[in-house]
């Protein structure tokens, strides 16, 4: 199975939208709560290694994109289930920019569960619940919603729509990272991260689909990463908090076995540009007693995410 670390952030088809609908974001009323820019109290001091924003940037964007896990769910045959999303509903209880943050990914994965399965009838109210959560995180001026809305609820094209969201969420991130932020990226990821295997998890439960449980089984790694990025923050009580629950699904990973095995070289074509794609092949070994602890141990998180 291809191994793509690679962050479309398209943090699915999500983190897709927002200014045109929005009009001026900076009219949003400051709060405590609203503020979320990194200083050096937010940094933790004794972390075994301080990363810069450079470093974290790079490690964000070659996180698996859970757009893939979208695409496979879909393959496995199973049915779309709206109940196992989160819900717009809730927005309003995300009140500090940390859940914001969590949860802007969350929806975003979400979105791109519902844009795989072209359920456009429900598609604008979770794009209206991105972009009230963007705007809540300041970040809603990088994103076109009309144009979005329209590709999103008219489109067949679904990597047309992954392209622009993928286009504007650079945007954000490199913006983010600029104003020492990537506290806030790295929040983004991990909730878009944590929304694909939620919902991956959900449908291993009804079909034990092997190709779904090879993919929960390779992002064992990914663990490792997320963790020292959050560690790199972890003097916040919200962050050392995450950490504690990822090191949780770390230990449920524990037994799991990946051997990696290199292919070809490839070239592909990317924004005008000739670039060497080295793609890899995961051989994972993972019984059913493992998948089942770590879906339980990320349905944990995922709910210290969204409830």
């Amino acid at each position: 199975m291809l191994k793509k670390l690679f962050y479309t952030t398209a943090i699915l088809v999500g983190v897709l939208l927002f200014s045109a609908c929005s009009g001026n974001s900076g009219k949003t009323n400051k709060t405590e709560s609203d503020d979320f820019t990194l200083d050096e109290a937010a940094l933790n001091q004794d972390a075994p290694l301080e990363l810069s924003e450079e470093i974290i940037g790079d490690v964000i964007q070659n996180i698996s994109s859970p757009v893939e896990m979208a695409a496979l769910i879909k393959k496995s045959g199973v049915d779309f289930s709206q109940k196992i999303l989160n819900k717009p509903e809730r927005i309003s209880d995300y009140n500090t920019s940390f859940k914001r943050a969590l949860n802007l990914g969350v929806f975003s994965a979400d979105l791109g569960y519902i844009n795989t399965f072209d359920k456009n009838t429900i598609v604008i109210s979770y794009l209206l619940g991105i972009k009230e959560l963007a705007e809540g995180i300041k970040v809603g001026q990088f994103f076109d919603f009309n144009s979005l809305k329209q590709i999103a609820t008219n489109s067949n094209n679904l990597d047309s729509l992954m392209e622009i969201s993928v286009n504007s969420f650079n945007k954000m991130d490199s913006y983010l990272r600029e104003q020492n932020r990537s506290n806030v990226s790295t929040l983004i990821v991990t909730g878009a991260w944590i929304e694909g295997l939620y919902i991956a998890g959900s449908v291993i439960k009804e079909t034990k689909d092997s190709e779904l449980i090879n993919r929960i089984g390779e992002q064992k790694d990914i663990i490792d990463i997320l963790l020292i990025i959050l560690n790199n923050y972890s003097a916040d009580p919200n962050f050392a908090e995450m950490v504690t629950r990822m090191e949780q699904i770390k230990q449920a990973y524990a037994g799991v076995k990946i051997t990696t095995e290199f292919g070809e070289p490839k070239r592909i074509e990317r924004e005008g540009t000739l670039v060497i794609v080295q793609d890899e092949i995961s051989h994972v070994e993972i019984t059913p007693e493992q998948i089942d602890a770590i879906v339980t141990e990320i349905a944990n998180l995922r709910d210290f995410i969204v409830l």
